[in-house]
C-alpha cells in the first residue's frame, strides 16, 4: 500500500461476552495484533474480562449496548420504551426500527436535569451513565474510548445524547465507523452491504454532534467490509488502501480496524441475558482470530509502513499530528457510490 505512514488501531469487540469470546481476544492481543478492546458491561463475562484486562493490562474502552440483552440502569426495573415486555432491548434491527418509527423519541437533548424524566433521550442517557458507571466500578479506571454495540451511537438522536454523556464523563475517544467506498465492496452479501451503507451515512450525519461535543476518532475507519469470512491480510490491506486513496501525503494518519475474533460461544454460555447470538456462535469468529493471530497480518502491515497502536497511544501525539475531526474529514464524507 503505498502513501502515507499510518497509525492503525486494532480493536477487538464484544469483549466480556462469553468466556470462550473472551480467551481468543486475549490470543489476539498478546499476539501483538489487537491494541484494543471494547467491553461489553452487561455481558456474561464482564467480571471475569474486566480481570482479564487487569491482568494482562489491556488498552479497554466501553462498547456501549442499546440493542442486545438487559439494561444496567433504571431500565432494568420497570417499563421503558428502550426494552420489550420482557425486559430486553429491542435487538440489532428493532431498536432502529424504533427510533426510525419514533417509538424511542429522541429530541435534541437539553442540559441534564431540564430533560422530561420520561423522555426516551433522558432513559437512553441513564443507561449509557449506568453503563460508564459501571465499567469505572470494573476496572477502577475511566475507559480508553466510547464505541457502540452494533453502531447504535451513531444513530439519530442517539449520536447527541452519547456524545453528551461522553463529555460529561471526560471521554475523547470514540469511533467513526465511516468506511469509505463499503458500498462498492460487492463481495458483501446484499442485506451487510445495506447495513454498511446505513451505518456510514449514519455515521457522517454524527460528525457535528460529536465534534461540537470536542469528541476525537481516527483519521479513516475498516471493518465493516473485513468482518468475518471477508477478513484475510490481503483484504485489511486493500481496505486501508482504498480509505486513505487521495488523501494528502506528509503527515502520520491515523486508522481504526475494528474486529470481532474468538472462539466461538457454545450455548448457553454467553450473551448479554438472552444467551448468544448467531454472530457469536459462528466459525467466522475462529477465523477472524486465526487472521488476526498469524504472522502475516503482522508483517505485511509492517512492509507498507503500518505501525500498530492504542487509541491511548494516540493522546502523546505532536500537535501537529492531531486526530482530526470534520474539518480534516471532508475526503471521507462524501456518500459511498451503491
Amino acid at each position: 500500500m503505498a502513501g502515507p505512514r499510518v497509525r492503525l488501531v486494532v480493536t477487538a469487540d464484544d469483549f466480556g461476552y462469553c468466556p470462550r469470546r473472551d480467551e481468543g481476544i486475549v490470543e489476539a492481543f498478546l499476539a501483538g495484533t489487537v491494541t484494543s478492546v471494547s467491553l461489553l458491561v452487561n455481558g456474561a463475562a464482564s467480571a471475569s474480562a474486566a480481570e482479564l484486562a487487569r491482568r494482562h493490562n489491556i488498552p479497554t474502552g466501553l462498547h456501549a449496548n442499546l440493542s442486545e440483552g438487559r439494561p444496567v440502569g433504571p431500565a432494568r426495573h420497570g417499563a421503558s420504551s428502550l426494552v420489550s415486555p420482557k425486559g430486553f432491548f429491542l435487538g440489532k434491527m428493532g431498536f432502529r426500527e424504533a427510533v426510525a418509527a419514533g417509538d424511542v423519541a429522541l429530541p435534541q437533548v437539553r442540559r441534564r436535569g431540564c430533560c422530561d424524566p420520561q423522555s426516551s433521550a433522558r432513559r437512553v442517557r441513564e443507561e449509557l451513565e449506568a453503563q460508564l458507571n459501571c465499567f469505572l466500578e470494573l476496572l477502577g479506571k475511566a475507559p480508553t474510548h466510547v464505541d457502540g454495540h452494533q453502531h447504535v451511537h451513531v444513530l439519530p438522536g442517539v449520536c447527541q445524547v452519547f456524545a453528551e454523556a461522553l463529555q460529561a464523563y471526560g471521554v475523547r475517544f470514540t469511533r467513526l465507523p465511516l468506511e469509505r467506498g463499503v458500498g462498492s465492496c460487492m463481495w458483501l452479501e446484499a442485506a451487510a452491504r445495506a447495513f454498511a451503507c446505513a451505518v456510514e451515512r449514519d455515521a457522517r450525519a454524527a460528525v457535528g454532534p460529536f465534534s461540537c461535543h470536542g469528541l476525537r476518532w481516527t483519521d479513516a475507519f475498516v471493518g465493516l467490509s473485513t468482518c468475518g469470512r471477508h477478513m484475510s491480510a490481503h483484504c485489511v490491506l486493500g481496505a486501508l488502501a482504498r480509505v486513505l486513496e487521495d488523501i494528502p501525503t506528509g503527515r502520520a494518519l491515523t486508522a481504526e480496524l475494528m474486529a470481532h475474533p474468538g472462539y466461538p460461544s457454545v450455548p448457553p454460555e454467553g450473551g448479554c441475558g438472552e444467551g448468544p447470538d448467531a454472530f457469536s456462535c459462528s466459525w467466522e469468529r475462529l477465523h477472524e482470530l486465526r487472521v488476526l493471530t498469524a504472522p502475516m497480518l503482522r508483517a505485511r502491515l509492517a512492509q507498507d509502513g503500518v505501525q500498530l497502536c492504542a487509541l491511548d497511544e494516540l493522546d502523546s501525539k505532536r500537535p501537529e499530528e492531531e486526530v482530526p475531526c470534520d474539518a480534516m474529514l471532508e475526503p471521507f464524507l462524501e456518500p459511498s457510490p451503491p
